[in-house]
């Protein structure tokens, strides 16, 4: 196809004719790009329904969702012997497909601004913990291939589980949990410090009282740790306890300790969901662009 195109060249008319190449001949990177792009846009998450990256979330959460239920039919000796062959065939196009979506997730990562440089770009998503829970979704299975001892192959098909937390993409509720994890790790973590500091003085004295009383039971701090743990979480198994006066009387303590310990980290993550509940609120009350207060009208009825 030619567009005819006049040029003035001093007082003379100067007729070119240029050729417009059509979309199948652009250079082969550009239609490459082209391609990258578009893969891209239909692996990130819709945010309308109908169009074709929406309908590949919807396959993707099914797949999942039926992995799933097909892990926890497997654990069933009859069902499983009655079933192997659909449950392997259905493993193989499982594998297939998440396999086939983590090399094209990792192709595209350049497209996102954080992994725009190349090769480094895309190393830098591999270790991102989306990829990675990708990636442990469907590797135990090429394990056997490269010589991997089945016990400890039995072992990694636990990782199978991890399916479920590819759901975490595609659900808004899960991204809520792991910001207001994230605001609040600081606490969090000296929450953990501070119980396993009081752990480790709870199994001490312990061990110090009752070792003479029972070796069997409360034969080094580590053995009575065990005992520590059911204690602070107020679990109490019964399957250990201590016997004398002393040894009574601090037990007691420490299971009173234990209820307000491990109500600390419940009252730091409900303090970081009242936050984010807060911030998310602002964000639907003010104009983003102008800072304008929006008002909502409601619908009486």
């Amino acid at each position: 196809m030619k567009k005819r195109k006049w040029f003035s060249l001093g007082s003379v008319l100067v007729e070119l004719s240029v050729c417009k190449i059509p979309a199948f001949a652009k250079p082969f990177p550009v239609a490459i790009n082209a391609m990258k792009r578009r893969i891209h846009n239909i692996l990130t998450v819709s945010k309308k329904s109908g169009d074709l990256s929406w309908y590949f979330d919807v396959f993707i959460i099914t797949l999942i969702i039926l992995n799933v239920i097909a892990i926890v039919l497997e654990s069933i000796e009859p069902l499983r012997q009655q079933f192997q062959t659909h449950f392997d065939y259905f493993e193989l196009f499982s594998v297939i497909v998440f396999t086939v979506e983590y090399i094209l997730r990792i192709w595209t990562a350049n497209l996102i601004p954080e992994f725009k440089k190349p090769i480094a770009g895309n190393l830098k998503y591999a270790l991102t913990p989306l990829a990675i829970i990708d990636l442990l979704a469907f590797l135990p299975f090429y394990l056997p291939f490269v010589g991997v001892d089945l016990r400890l192959l039995r072992m990694l098909r636990i990782f199978r589980i991890f399916r479920l937390f590819k759901i975490a993409r595609y659900i808004e509720a899960l991204s809520f949990i792991t910001r207001v994890f994230k605001k609040k790790k600081e606490e969090l973590v000296i929450s953990l410090i501070f119980t396993v500091f009081l752990l480790l003085i709870a199994s001490t004295l312990m061990y110090y009282v009752e070792n003479e009383s029972q070796p069997e039971n409360f034969s080094s701090i580590p053995e009575t740790m065990w005992w520590g743990i059911a204690t602070l979480t107020t679990v109490g198994y019964g399957d250990i306890y201590p016997v004398t006066p002393l040894g009574r009387f601090l037990g007691g303590v420490i299971a009173i300790i234990g209820i307000g310990l491990f109500a600390l980290p419940s009252g730091i993550l409900a303090s970081g969901f009242s936050d984010e509940i807060s911030r998310r609120k602002l964000q639907d009350d003010y104009c983003s662009t102008c800072g304008q207060t929006i008002k909502k009208e409601q619908n009486e009825i």
